[in-house]
């Protein structure tokens, strides 16, 4: 199977499985790149269009076998997180999962998604944190990966810094702004490269600001949505960018249930699952967390931070 067919089928299967959305997150109504991000400020595109239009980067989401670390650090340990080898002419590697068999571990990530230009709503009393998701994790001892946003550093740098100096998760980029590295992408504004580049040094910038030590060299696109040419722009950055095949459907949910279930009917060995940390665009995702996990950990599943997959 060719890898653009590859990519078709899988964003046809995942975008099947999403919930509708709202516009919430940094955006309008997009057309395409379904199958990558359930992202607060859209609908998603039905699934058959979504997938012809979503764009195939040469560089594929790729899995852990070319880690330039053997092995990842232990959890608040100094020493350097493993990334992946660039791919093809450069460009910055691309991981969505490992496929070890018999290695029953799951990585749960969760976006902090605010936008640059959010802070009146957040002013307004609007939420885009989920302390009681944080506290549930640190009480289930879940290891975490928190995709972060420059921005959401800056509203809420106390929790910044207090995620960001517990052992038990890592903080990765999610970019400044939360605006897209590609266009279109869900009606995102988008950067140019340059820009997209700039954007990502101040992400980082912003979790030092707030203190926040256990940061990792991995990116998350906004809206998933990538190309080869956002793959060149980010390739001295030294990332690996991190994708999922796992989608929660958490975005706007109302049924903790239901986001429970997809994604217990979709993880797999060495799966990695996207959802999110933001009350105001996913308000059930704690609830979601207090049945998923148990059940995970019955069948055997052990959760790891995405630097422990990327490092086998």
């Amino acid at each position: 199977m060719t890898l653009s067919v590859r990519k078709a089928a899988v964003a046809a299967a995942l975008t099947a499985a999403l919930s509708a959305v709202l516009a919430g997150c940094g955006g309008g109504a997009g057309t395409s790149d379904a199958g990558r991000e359930a992202r607060p400020g859209t609908p998603a595109a039905s699934a058959p269009a979504a997938a012809a239009a979503s764009p195939s980067p040469s560089v594929s989401a790729s899995t852990s076998t070319s880690a330039s670390a053997s092995a990842s650090p232990q959890a608040g340990a100094p020493g350097k997180p493993p990334t992946m080898a660039p791919g093809p002419n450069g460009l910055t590697p691309v991981f969505e999962r490992t496929k070890q068999q018999g290695d029953k571990t799951v990585a749960l990530t969760f976006d902090a998604d605010m936008t640059s230009d959010q802070g009146p709503r957040a002013a307004g009393g609007e939420h885009f944190d989920n302390p009681q998701l944080i506290a549930t994790l640190r009480r289930l001892q879940v290891p975490s990966t928190i995709f972060m946003t420059g921005r959401w550093a800056e509203e809420y740098p106390d929790q910044a810094k207090s995620i960001g100096t517990d052992p038990n998760f890592e903080i990765a980029n999610h970019s400044y702004s939360h605006h897209a590295f590609t266009s279109p992408c869900y009606g995102l504004p988008a950067l140019d490269p340059a820009a997209a580049r700039a954007d990502v040094d101040r992400a980082f910038a912003a979790f030092r600001t707030a203190g926040a030590v256990n940061t990792v060299p991995y990116f998350r696109f906004p809206g998933g949505c990538y190309d080869d040419e956002a793959l060149r722009a980010l390739s001295t950055a030294k990332v690996t960018a991190v994708q999922w095949d796992v989608v929660s459907g958490d975005a706007f949910a109302k049924d903790p249930g239901a986001v429970a279930e997809q994604v217990l009917a979709g993880v797999k060995p060495g799966s990695v699952v996207v959802m999110h940390c933001t009350r105001s665009a996913a308000p059930v995702t704690e609830q979601a967390i207090q049945k998923i996990v148990p059940e995970l950990r019955k069948r055997g599943y052990r959760f790891v931070k995405v630097s422990e997959l990327i490092g086998k």
